[in-house]
């Protein structure tokens, strides 16, 4: 069946589908960036950690290495840190509600489907109808 076949409300839900599967992997990617963000503070920490207070320590500004306080740098990095993790749980949430979204979005067009193959109604018009009509049979290949 090609997509011209499909009736409106299928192609809607698909349309949808595709734009959660779309979203849901902009969460992901951001939150994968953001972990490792997290994973490069720690080293970080780590090692300012292990460096005696009156050792030099520089940070980055852009591509230039700033001289910088001990103290000042360690409390940067653990706010960046903290923030960090704050974003990564937020964006934890967002993932788990776009995905039940995606289940949902799946099971609606499974039920469409269904529907249609077995001559159920889904929706109203003439237009379902005939769609249902030329569904037919047909394997759910698309």
């Amino acid at each position: 069946m090609s997509e011209q076949e499909l009736p409106p409300w299928l192609k809607e839900q698909i349309s949808r589908l595709q734009q959660l599967q779309q979203n849901l992997q902009a969460i992901m990617m951001q939150k994968q960036q953001i972990e490792l963000e997290i994973v490069e503070t720690d080293r970080a920490l780590e090692e300012l950690k292990k460096i005696e207070t009156d050792n030099a320590v520089y940070k980055a500004a852009g591509p230039l290495l700033i001289k910088a306080k001990k103290d000042d740098v360690l409390k940067e990095l653990e706010e960046k840190k903290e923030l960090s993790n704050t974003r990564v749980t937020v964006l934890g949430k967002q993932e788990t509600r776009v995905k039940d979204n995606l289940k949902e979005v799946e099971n609606k067009i499974n039920q469409m489907i269904r529907g249609m193959q077995g001559g159920g109604s889904f929706g109203t018009g003439a237009g379902n109808t005939q769609a249902r009509a030329g569904f037919g049979s047909t394997p759910q290949g698309e």
